[in-house]
């Protein structure tokens, strides 16, 4: 007997099988009118799995063959395109065999951040099109995909996102598996949708005023802020921070950031020197007094992983009431580029000490900017405040 329990099987002698009709049309190319085969098993659950997955295939199959019926009666169909539609259909990589690869191949030492946009984007497009097969797709799917997006009133920056990540896991997957088939997510247009929001810089007096209360709180916190402030990290690299990131010794004292095994750095240009001034400074040398363990702040951080989530979320609601409206902790590393433009500080020097990416091929070459290069520009901007005088 059929068992309702798992779809297309039965059991014998406590056995699972799978079996299915074939659909009446394609009979006369299948030996029997029925496919039956031993599952291996006499696990309910495994056999469920199985047999979802022999039912996908032949189905992949069947419509494969209705496909070349199809193409057999169309007028200049050739061999060729025929065989390119069996290739990429009959292969049955799907789009979530496609995340599973791109994570597994490209996500390596990137932390969990990478796997949550990942998730969040090719979970997009599998919510909007199914777990197709990536040979069936057209073009029309990656429309109707985008316009899936916009119906979600994402903008117009967050869909080039989601697109550039969908498109490189299934540009990945047609190279791994040889697939002959173009992508479908690639040169789709996408329109101006949505307002962009841009946060304002948090002003110099403003700023001021939070470090001095930081540095009178004097706890782990509203010194993390303080470190943020003059330094311009991202509050995961600060959070990733281990005692011996500072160099508080040095001719010139600063953070030496370099990617951990449970903080990875967000591109290449993310690895560098900061140089210390001004309430980062202070807030340095006090963390580096009060730690007691290897990491700077254990609250959020462990030998495996940095919660910069929850970091964030505790941050902003202390800061809410004393920043401007729409600034938050990561207002921080923007005002530290306003301050350095302000002082008319070379774009490629504030690149250097901020972590971000400089335009160019000739950027590439060479050892980049000492720490007594950026030390001076980062002494121009830097804020007076009574917990400068020596404790």
């Amino acid at each position: 007997m059929v068992d309702q329990n798992a779809i297309y099987t039965f059991t014998k002698r406590g056995v699972f099988y799978f079996s299915r009709r074939v659909p009446k049309p394609l009979q006369p190319r299948f030996d029997k009118p029925r496919i039956v085969t031993c599952l291996h098993t006499r696990s309910p659950t495994q056999a469920r799995k199985s047999a979802s997955v022999l039912s996908a295939q032949l189905e992949m199959v069947w419509a494969q063959m209705r496909l070349e019926s199809v193409l057999r009666r169309i007028p200049g169909s050739t061999a060729s395109q025929r065989t390119q539609a069996t290739t990429a259909s009959e292969s049955g990589v799907r789009l979530s065999e496609a995340g599973d690869l791109y994570r597994r191949l490209k996500g390596g030492g990137k932390g969990k951040g990478f796997k949550a946009y990942t998730d969040r984007h090719l979970g997009y497009v599998v919510d909007c099109l199914g777990d197709a097969v990536i040979g069936d797709l057209k073009r029309s799917d990656a429309g109707r995909f985008r316009d899936f997006l916009i119906a979600k009133k994402l903008t117009t920056s967050s869909i080039k996102r989601v697109f550039a990540t969908v498109r490189a896991a299934v540009n990945l997957t047609i190279s791994e598996h040889g697939l002959h088939c173009t992508n479908p997510f690639s040169g789709t247009f996408i329109p101006e949708v949505g307002t962009k929001t841009v946060r304002p810089p948090i002003p110099s007096s403003v700023i001021q005023s939070v470090q001095n209360t930081c540095l009178e709180i004097d706890d782990d916190k509203r010194l993390l802020i303080a470190l943020i402030s003059d330094t311009g990290l991202r509050l995961a690299e600060a959070l990733g921070l281990t005692k011996t990131d500072l160099k508080l010794h040095a001719t010139v004292p600063h953070i030496d950031l370099q990617p951990h095994p449970w903080r990875s750095l967000k591109t290449a240009s993310s690895i560098r020197t900061v140089p210390l001034v001004g309430a980062s400074l202070l807030a340095a040398k006090r963390l580096a007094e009060a730690t007691r363990g290897r990491l700077l702040f254990p609250t959020y951080a462990t030998m495996t992983d940095v919660n910069a989530n929850s970091a964030s979320a505790t941050l902003n609601k202390w800061l809410r009431s004393r920043l401007p409206e729409g600034c938050v902790i990561h207002s921080f590393r923007h005002s530290l580029r306003d301050r350095l433009r302000a002082a008319e500080c070379p774009a490629d020097i504030v690149d250097a000490i901020g972590g971000w990416t400089t335009q160019g091929v000739g950027h590439k070459y060479g050892a980049g900017y000492s720490l007594e290069v950026k030390l001076r520009w980062l002494k121009l901007i830097e804020l007076q405040h009574p917990s400068m005088v020596k404790r």
